[in-house]
């Protein structure tokens, strides 16, 4: 079981999230957080709002942060895991390929959807919904929310499920019934 959870900023997605996977964890089975977001010395509200994540998580998961998500999931492909989120691996793999300013990041998307499609485990995976707001008024916001547009449309496409947390609240985009 695959699924995509897909919301605002502050909708609730993360929480959704994480109550999904460990709906589809049954017993003592193993279950990876993985944290792609940095937490960067000398912004205290961005690392409160890490650690409000971290504590809300059970003491059994592990956590793991990188944003070498494929590698990750391939590593690890038989267990269960919750990815949160891919609009910080997105910023990280933009990062890596000037995709700010005309660079692409087109393997890199390729190769996590491949890592998506051949994971054995239950995947949740958290994304930021795009497009639901004003067009970003400079070219690298435009270029981040289209490619991020495009990457949910593909990771929709390959999950079995796609939620939208809108105010909390979880509404079914898409459901196959795995």
């Amino acid at each position: 079981m695959r699924i995509l959870v897909l919301g605002g900023i502050r909708s609730g997605k993360s929480q959704w999230a994480e109550s999904a996977i460990a709906d589809l964890v049954t017993g003592s089975r193993p279950l990876c957080y993985l944290a792609t977001g940095p937490a960067p010395a000398g912004d205290a509200e961005w690392q409160a709002r890490v650690a409000a994540h971290r504590n809300r998580r059970p003491a059994n998961w592990s956590t793991v942060e990188t944003t070498e998500v494929a590698m990750q999931l391939r590593s690890a492909a038989t267990t269960a895991t919750l990815v949160d989120d891919i609009g910080c691996w997105l910023t990280a793999a933009m990062d890596r390929a000037d995709a700010w300013s005309g660079g692409s990041v087109s393997a890199d998307a390729d190769d996590l959807l491949d890592a998506v499609c051949g994971f054995a485990a239950p995947l949740v995976l958290v994304s930021p919904e795009v497009g639901l707001s004003v067009v970003p008024p400079t070219e690298a916001g435009r270029r981040f929310a289209d490619e991020l547009g495009l990457l949910n449309q593909r990771l929709a496409a390959a999950c079995d499920r796609v939620v939208l947390v809108v105010a909390g609240q979880p509404v079914t985009v898409k459901d196959t019934g795995r």
